[in-house]
């Protein structure tokens, strides 16, 4: 499952250098998944769609208030961390499980080596 934002950020950015997969960014910034990933040109995400690597987006979890995170690029810091680090470093707890991007720990390590290999 992909970790989100709520709107109980405080804006201190503490997460966003923490994440490996560059997948949190600033309110109002479009986000590219060519973004601390290897990817790039045309690619095929997991579920099938396909995308640029260095297509600037405005969807997903985009925020216009505070930080969000790309559930696309979010790997709960799996492969990476014992967990995620923008949970662990948040001064708040608005970094929680997103109910709406349920993944098991393969499909997250899947999606890892698909942005890292």
């Amino acid at each position: 499952m992909a970790i989100k934002i709520t709107d109980d950020c405080i804006n201190c950015g503490a997460c966003e250098p923490e994440c490996p997969n560059n997948a949190i960014y600033e309110e109002d910034v479009a986000w590219k998944f060519s973004q601390g990933t290897n990817l790039k040109g045309e690619i095929t995400l997991l579920n099938g769609s396909v995308a640029l690597a260095d297509q600037e987006n405005r969807t997903g979890s985009f925020s216009e208030d505070y930080y969000f995170i790309v559930p696309e690029k979010c790997t709960e810091c799996v492969g990476f961390h014992e967990e995620p680090q923008c949970a662990a470093v948040c001064p708040v707890d608005c970094c929680i499980p997103d109910e709406k991007n349920v993944e098991t720990k393969e499909t997250l390590l899947e999606k890892k080596d698909w942005m890292h290999s």
